[in-house]
């Protein structure tokens, strides 16, 4: 394959917001910090037995202090390693992840002084890997005791065989629904439940004709060929092969379930008519925020990177009870849990001249930073629902109406979720992408069956596996 090609390829996979992350870990050890900020070491990485002098260190990160939080964070990681200092590099002030990754790109090619860098999701992950940005991360952890990554944090970040980053949030996906519409439906709030529920319960919940029709669910994609997670609803809630593509970068189309999510999809919406129309997306870029919160949908199945807008915010306020249901399974049978996961991962910079140091905050960050940071739920397994409950209220604090929602169900959802095992990105990922996305728009608009749609989406995806291995 022409290195050129490959290079590129790994540049554009990189700007896509993707998936999953690895499985997650059980044991549950000692206990730590709290989010107040009260801070127990438990790790050796945390308690540097000699304190370190003029260390200074910078972070390259696409989050903004309002959504992270570094001035204290980093504060409290200064005042427990004297001599250490950490600067943030905000690659971008509104949170744009591809500005940012760009911005990284180029200043790693311009070898700025970065000791840490921050990306937020797997295909970012794996490309830098590959383009050789991330230091490995083994014999550091060797050194820090040998644990596990998957049993210390609820996403495994092992990729090839090697851990080039730590994982900082978790942000599983779940269901927001409309409390209030639950209640005038006679319906109970769902804790273990399966598509086929979902699809009754969408169907229930839907009301009205034309304008002022309220829809029981809105599928934000796929759309540009991104937000793909729409077109693999069924195949994301797996252990393993949850994507597209499998670990070795061949085709995952002839899955079942990627088919059955085409299934659910065109039932709903030509079916039931209880999912907002694709056409209405695209034609209006409708908002999934808005048609939530305005109540023009019922259900919204998104990431939990909405704790921080759930209770409602200034531009768009919460007008109604809204409660959170687990992501659905596929079979009765099944593990409730498994859901796509976003996570921020946490890497020494391969060009950083203070790798141990770097590696030390790295550790730090991704288990006590996490309790202080407080705007997320961490990664880390040994945090407990007492020590998770103080976080979520403080999130929840930050929204206009907190009292609106629903808890006790969103704590219980957070906890039993799990991240399925992380697929590699392969460079030519985006191109499968945008391939799939417009045979889904085919069937979608009328124009092929979904035999015919699962038969071009695959023929498609192997020629372009075959393009890129020449």
């Amino acid at each position: 394959m022409n290195k050129k090609k490959w290079l590129s390829g790994m540049a554009a996979g990189a700007m896509l917001v993707g998936l999953l992350a690895g499985c997650g870990g059980n044991d549950k050890k000692d206990s730590v910090s709290d989010a107040a900020g009260s801070t127990k070491p438990s790790s050796s990485a945390a308690s540097s037995t000699e304190p370190a002098k003029n260390v200074h260190l910078r972070l390259y990160t696409f989050g903004p202090e309002s959504t992270y939080g570094w001035s204290y964070t980093l504060k409290a990681y200064e005042d427990a390693h004297p001599g250490v200092t950490v600067e943030p590099i905000v690659l971008s002030d509104k949170g744009d992840t591809q500005e940012a990754m760009k911005k990284l790109d180029l200043a790693f090619a311009s070898k700025e002084d970065i000791d840490l860098l921050m990306v937020s999701d797997p295909a970012g992950y794996a490309a830098r890997v590959a383009l050789g940005m991330m230091e490995p991360l083994d014999d550091f952890i060797a050194k820090d005791g040998g644990f596990k990554v998957k049993d210390e944090y609820k996403v495994d970040t092992t990729l090839n065989g090697k851990v080039y980053a730590l994982p900082g949030k978790f942000n599983p996906w779940y269901v927001l629904i409309n409390k209030d519409h639950l209640d005038e439906a006679s319906l109970a709030v769902p804790t273990d439940w399966t598509w086929d529920e979902f699809a009754d319960y969408a169907k229930k919940l839907t009301k009205g004709e034309g304008t002022n029709k309220r829809y029981g669910t809105y599928f934000h994609g796929p759309q540009g060929g991104g937000w793909m997670e729409f077109v693999k609803l069924m195949m994301m809630n797996q252990p393993t092969n949850s994507d597209l593509l499998k670990a070795d970068g061949s085709s995952n189309l002839l899955d079942p379930n990627f088919k059955k999510t085409l299934e659910l999809r065109v039932k709903m919406e030509k079916e039931d008519k209880s999912s907002v129309p694709y056409t209405d997306i695209i034609s209006q870029k409708l908002a999934y925020r808005n048609q939530f919160f305005n109540q023009s949908a019922s259900m919204l199945t998104i990431g939990s990177w909405m704790n921080t807008e759930i209770g409602g915010t200034d531009k768009l306020p919460l007008t109604f009870h809204v409660t959170v249901a687990p992501y659905p399974k596929n079979n009765q049978s099944d593990t409730i849990g498994y859901a796509p996961v976003t996570t921020d991962y946490m890497a020494v910079s391969s060009i950083s001249k203070q790798k141990e140091e770097a590696y030390k905050f790295v550790r730090w960050y991704t288990t006590e930073g996490q309790l202080i940071q407080a705007k997320n739920v961490p990664s880390w397994s040994k945090v407990t629902n007492d020590q998770l409950t103080p976080i979520i209220d403080k999130i929840l604090a930050g929204t206009k109406n907190p009292e609106l929602v629903d808890k006790d169900a969103l704590i219980k959802v957070l906890l039993g979720s799990k991240a399925s095992e992380m697929v590699p990105a392969a460079s030519y990922q985006a191109e499968v992408f945008k391939a799939v996305n417009e045979e889904y728009e085919k069937l979608i608009l009328g124009q092929q069956d979904i035999d015919t749609t699962v038969k071009n989406a695959e023929a498609r995806t192997e020629q372009i596996i075959a393009s890129n291995k020449k």
